[in-house]
């Protein structure tokens, strides 16, 4: 529906996903204790105008606790984005978003999206019905990034932080400040309702579409963690899992490497067995900050600049693409 006090020449769509930004509380006020994605887009556009020249319009995609993400929202999100914005009229997207794995969401449309259009997930860490709630502000300020005149790719607004897709992580568990960007920091800030731009906006990947797989048709990719006294059992159960063909096999394994892509050697052997196996293995790094440098003898491909969950969602669409 379009927003009844937007006006203007050119759009920014609005998809609600749920998550804290939309979420509510019996006890008035209260910041713990809250359901998650009970209040529909349109309400958490109520009182919020659009940026001057443009008329807002909001579709609901999914009404979720983000901590309950899963392949087929990101399916429909990808058809909404990719429907949208190829609309002459349409300057960009907002997605409302939980902030559990916003950075996951924002990674994954980063990596499959075609359109040089800016597309800015919002979040909150305080429900709708707190005494005051982060989320309105937090909307806004991806309403005023996404009608940027020259903002392009996959961000996440919080707190006045513009952070890119590849770089963001959830930092804080429960401050209204919870996202970081490691080394790169954000690419900006909003202040007054303005962007302030301190390095490029991201680009996509490619500027070919690409075709999502539907639900049901994602291939299983786990994560497993390096740490101190790790085994390969894990591992070499899913191994049996895939021989013996009891229920999904898994396709690939994201190994969470410590230091730089070192993993525990008992880990590493079960893993040189998974890929005599047929599974993928690829490694990411444990490590909050920097990229790994892996040596010429690494038995593995390092995803040097992504995080383990980040990984994993490269290594799906990979598998995916053959």
């Amino acid at each position: 529906m379009t927003h009844p006090s937007s006006t203007g020449s050119r759009r920014l769509v609005v998809l609600g996903t749920g998550g804290t930004i939309a979420g509510s509380s019996p006890q008035a006020g209260a910041n713990l204790g809250y359901t998650a994605g009970t209040v529909s887009v349109e309400a958490l556009l109520g009182g919020i105008a659009a940026p001057e020249g443009f008329a807002l319009h909001a579709e609901q995609v999914a009404q979720l606790d983000s901590k309950d993400m899963d392949t087929a929202t990101w399916q429909a999100l990808h058809e909404r984005c990719e429907h949208w914005l190829a609309h002459d009229d349409v300057a960009g997207v907002v997605i409302t978003h939980g902030t559990d794995t916003v950075e996951e969401t924002a990674f994954f449309l980063h990596s499959v999206l075609s359109s040089p259009k800016p597309v800015v997930l919002a979040c909150a860490m305080r429900p709708s019905t707190a005494l005051m709630p982060d989320g309105p502000q937090n909307l806004r300020d991806a309403l005023a990034v996404a009608a940027t005149v020259d903002a392009a790719g996959v961000t996440v607004v919080c707190a006045g932080d513009i952070h890119d897709a590849v770089a963001v992580s959830k930092t804080h568990p429960y401050r209204l400040n919870a996202f970081g960007s490691g080394d790169t920091g954000p690419i900006g800030y909003v202040e007054e309702g303005k962007p302030r731009q301190l390095r490029p906006w991201p680009r996509r990947l490619s500027s070919e579409p690409m075709t999502v797989p539907g639900a049901g048709h994602w291939p299983r990719v786990e994560i497993v963690l390096s740490h101190a006294g790790a085994s390969g059992a894990l591992i070499d159960t899913l191994v049996r899992e895939r021989q013996n063909g009891a229920g999904e096999a898994v396709a690939g394994i994201v190994l969470g490497a410590t230091g730089n892509a070192s993993l525990h050697r008992d880990l590493e052997q079960a893993a040189l067995r998974a890929q005599a196996a047929g599974i993928r293995v690829s490694v990411a790094a444990r490590c909050n900050e920097g990229r790994l440098l892996p040596g010429p003898d690494a038995s593995f491909p390092v995803m040097a600049d992504l995080s383990p969950v980040k990984a994993r969602i490269a290594l799906m669409l990979a598998l995916c693409r053959g």
